[in-house]
């Protein structure tokens, strides 16, 4: 088809094209602009003034040998993990006890649980620093009734991750409940009936019918949680500020303080990049393992 007909074509649902035209005017200019720019200006170096000084894979060597970012990768990969192994059975165990029968007041239980998400997450972090204050928090005041002593949970290297890991699962928990009880109430009653009359037990139905029928949503919810967790910002920042020593510092934190508070916007471009190709090989790994599971793999 020759250039000619296709504008000819185009030109004559010009009216179409026009009608969709501001979505991809502001993706140029608000996403796709910024993203080609902060690209080049990952091979430079440059502060925000004066002409970018091209260095070639200079920023990215730096990555590699910044111990600051190793400690910023290695706290996300443990916000990672913290999410994956406590908010999916959380949520499902939410889930399921929504999804129960002899659950009364729904509707206003489902709301209710639902708050934490829909609450803003740095007022929620101004709460929570109250909460595990090493002086007046109430979590070392419980501590202290109990006879223990209290911990510094925000200014210590050993603990200032725990309280980020527990304001993180709080908040984001609710929402995959959510969606893990829409799935449920999409799972057909007549196949638990089905397995009672075989004799299975709850537990076998969970694991034989509830699991797999869940699988696909699972496995969202796991990508879901592992976007969330490698751009992790807020919750860090409002608690801890990334310390003591880099203890708690995020990858995107990182990425924050090298653009914004030290001007080095090659550098934090190249964070970003570096991050969207962690993202990248972090996906295509769970979605490798996701089709062999599931026996959608070729020759399976």
């Amino acid at each position: 088809m020759s250039s000619n007909s296709i504008w000819a074509r185009m030109w004559k649902k010009r009216q179409i094209y026009l009608f969709i035209s501001p979505f991809f005017i502001l993706f140029g200019i608000f996403q796709l602009t910024p993203m080609v720019w902060s690209f080049y200006l990952s091979f430079h170096e440059w502060n925000g003034l004066g002409a970018p000084e091209f260095i070639g894979l200079g920023n990215y060597r730096f990555l590699l040998r910044d111990k600051v970012f190793h400690s910023a990768l290695r706290n996300t990969v443990i916000y990672w993990l913290a999410n994956s192994l406590a908010i999916i059975p959380l949520a499902l165990i939410l889930a399921s006890l929504l999804n129960h029968t002899w659950l009364r007041a729904k509707r206003l239980i489902r709301t209710t649980v639902f708050l934490p998400y829909v609450t803003a997450t740095v007022a929620v972090g101004l709460i929570f620093n109250m909460l595990f204050d090493y002086n007046s928090g109430l979590i070392n005041s419980l501590l202290e009734l109990i006879g223990l002593a209290p911990v510094p949970w925000l200014t210590s290297v050993q603990t200032s991750k725990l309280p980020v890991i527990f304001l993180n699962i709080w908040r984001i928990t609710p929402w995959h409940a959510l969606i893990l009880f829409s799935g449920l109430q999409a799972i057909p009653h007549d196949l638990y009936e089905a397995a009672t009359v075989d004799g299975a037990g709850a537990l076998r139905r969970f694991f034989s019918i509830t699991i797999p029928s869940l699988m696909p949503i699972l496995f969202f919810s796991f990508i879901t949680l592992t976007v969330d967790a490698f751009r992790i910002f807020t919750e860090p920042y409002i608690l801890t500020q990334g310390g003591p020593a880099n203890s708690s510092i995020s990858i995107v934190q990182y990425l924050y303080i090298n653009g914004f508070s030290i001007f080095k916007l090659g550098l934090a471009s190249a964070v970003g990049y570096a991050l969207t190709l962690i993202l990248l090989i972090v996906s295509f790994g769970q979605i490798i393992a996701m089709r062999r599971e599931s026996g959608l793999m070729e020759g399976n």
